[in-house]
């Protein structure tokens, strides 16, 4: 499986956080979801796989919301 990232939705307060340390930018602010708690949650935008797992995102967010997954066969 290729490197990406996944996004707890529930926890994710919207902050913006991630989307701006993204240095790639394969994050965005959810078009058509709020959470339980009224917030926009942030999701990977990622279509052609160019996510590198630099973590930037995970170190990013306050509310550890991020889980990188990267590839070992490469």
């Amino acid at each position: 499986m290729a490197n990406h990232i996944e996004i707890d939705q529930e926890k994710c307060k919207g902050c913006e956080l991630c989307t701006a340390a993204c240095p790639l930018h394969l994050i965005r602010m959810s078009a058509d979801q709020i959470n339980s708690k009224g917030y926009t949650p942030a999701e990977p935008h990622d279509p052609d796989g160019k996510c590198t797992a630099c973590a930037m995102c995970f170190q990013m967010c306050p509310d550890a919301c991020i889980t990188v997954h990267k590839d070992r066969s490469i």
